[in-house]
């Protein structure tokens, strides 16, 4: 049994199936498509032509755009569907063609999408990404399977984003740049392959982080990658140094961290 609540405006050329929820003043336009096991919050929107299937989560104010085809199978030859969830937060926006697929049993089962995300047309989130709050994936943007990025980071159009890669927070990746290591917070990563090219400044100011502290910062990502050893050994061997600089601090915690991928650097991958 489907449960519709009344205040809902559901098109009567749409498709609810049974078991659906659609929450207070949602409102679902022309030709959408609404599986069994979909939860719309309150205030969603679907335009038209939207499908979302799937055991899928929309939260509330959330809009989506026209040929949008969210919570749809993993694109894993391993996958089973089985159980597998997609649960995305408050305040997107999702634009149209964008995809998004649910998890997979063999590793957790479920994909996360946080508030307040822009996804600009045709981008995809993959299985079992994780994705914080704030954040812009512009058009075309490719996430594989079991990506991470951070809140406020921005991925520009037809960036490749490579499986069970890491985005920091607030790093922000060139268009057409092809992401195959993981990004420092508030990293600016550009190129195919993918070269680290500094530090994300203008987004920091726009953030409010101190003139100060980001000097600071600037200081810290000289030592960590300019330094004598390892990019790991030269940051560990730096931390005492920056105790009292909170982005710093993220930066030196995601290097240090495990992780599946090496991390991008001003030298891995530049042919030069």
């Amino acid at each position: 049994m489907k449960m519709i609540a009344s205040t809902a405006k559901i098109h009567p050329s749409s498709v609810i199936e049974d078991g659906a929820v659609i929450g207070e003043n949602a409102k679902v336009g022309p030709f959408c498509h609404i599986g069994p096991n979909v939860v719309l919050g309150e205030d969603v929107e679907l335009l038209s032509h939207v499908v979302v299937i799937g055991r899928t989560t929309v939260g509330k104010r959330t809009k989506i755009f026209p040929s949008a085809v969210i919570g749809g199978d993993s694109q894993s030859v391993h996958h089973s569907a089985l159980n597998t969830t997609l649960v995305i937060g408050e305040n997107c926006t999702i634009r149209e063609g964008v995809t998004m697929n649910t998890g997979t049993v063999e590793h957790g089962g479920t994909t996360v999408v946080g508030n307040n995300n822009l996804f600009l047309a045709n981008s995809h989130v993959a299985h079992d990404c994780r994705l914080g709050n704030n954040i812009i994936l512009s058009n075309n943007v490719m996430l594989a399977g079991h990506v991470i990025v951070g809140d406020r980071a921005i991925l520009g159009g037809g960036s490749a984003v490579h499986q069970f890669t890491r985005i920091g927070r607030q790093a922000f990746i060139g268009g057409l740049s092809a992401v195959s290591y993981d990004v420092i917070p508030y990293g600016m990563l550009n190129g195919n392959p993918g070269v680290l090219s500094g530090l994300n400044v203008v987004g920091m100011t726009r953030a409010g982080i101190e003139r100060a502290t980001i000097h600071a910062v600037r200081r810290a990502y000289k030592q960590i990658f300019e330094g004598p050893e390892s990019i790991r050994a030269n940051a560990a061997a730096i931390r005492q140094e920056y105790l009292d600089c909170a982005p710093a601090l993220e930066i030196l915690d995601f290097i240090t961290a495990e992780s599946d991928r090496a991390l991008s650097s001003p030298n891995r991958g530049n042919r030069g």
